[in-house]
């Protein structure tokens, strides 16, 4: 996990979250998380193979869809498919500065795949949570 002042700095600077496993279903955490990120003055945009819209905004099938750069892929997706995804990440240009691992998810084929990227990698912890003690 990176230090306070990191963290802090990272948010500082981010402007776009791709969120992986997008859904608006209430009582999901996903949902919550998407919802309380977008209310936080973040773009946001949701990835999800099936869904055409979630929140309101326009769902995109795969991170390579995603029509602008994005400061941070955050998943919500089991970590079976996380180093699917690391790889898919690494492909994007520009490349987002941040993977993160929702709380409880955790992969170490994906920060091997991401190792030597530039890409910083955070595993199991909540998006939110971290924004929140960030910006006290």
């Amino acid at each position: 996990m990176l230090k306070e002042a990191a963290m802090r700095a990272l948010f500082e600077k981010t402007r776009s979250i791709a969120i992986l496993g997008a859904k608006d279903v209430p009582g999901q955490p996903v949902d919550r998380v998407g919802r309380y990120l977008i209310a936080a003055g973040f773009t946001i945009f949701p990835v999800h193979p099936k869904r055409a819209a979630v929140w309101g905004l326009q769902a995109y099938p795969e991170l390579a869809a995603v029509p602008e750069p994005v400061d941070i892929v955050d998943l919500f997706r089991a970590a079976a498919y996380c180093p699917g995804h690391a790889r898919e990440a690494l492909a994007m240009r520009p490349r987002p500065q941040v993977f993160w691992m929702q709380q409880g998810i955790s992969s170490p084929e994906a920060a091997a795949v991401l190792e030597n990227s530039g890409i910083v990698v955070v595993e199991d912890a909540c998006i939110m949570v971290a924004h929140q003690h960030a910006s006290r």
